[in-house]
């Protein structure tokens, strides 16, 4: 393990978004789907490519909170531009287990 300042740890935005649209990205590498985020007023809606088809079906991920990355460059993925990187952990089967918040919280809120 690395081990990082507190200013790396600030410059990092880690902020709570509602999942608004999910659908099948045919085109990646690896299975994925394409997410629309809203994270409120000031950073509106990102798009992100999410490697989270083996426990999330797309139906199941509109209307969820999900916590994710906001302030790394751009990434093209494909086909489109990656705005912000959703967070997860791997189970022990390697699957991507969403980071979410425990209670509800307004989109945009800043993880502490």
């Amino acid at each position: 393990m690395q081990t990082i300042s507190w200013d790396d740890y600030i410059k990092v935005e880690l902020r709570a978004g509602k999942i608004i649209d999910a659908r099948a990205f045919p085109e990646a590498r690896k299975p994925a789907y394409i997410l629309q985020i809203d994270f409120g007023k000031g950073l509106g809606i990102k798009k992100s490519s999410a490697q989270i088809t083996d426990l999330y079906k797309p139906e199941d991920l509109v209307g969820k909170m999900v916590v994710a990355v906001v302030n790394f460059p751009a990434k093209q993925i494909g086909p489109i531009m990656s705005e912000c990187l959703v967070t997860g952990f791997y189970n022990e089967k390697g699957e991507v287990v969403l980071c979410v918040p425990e209670r509800p919280v307004p989109p945009g809120s800043k993880l502490l």
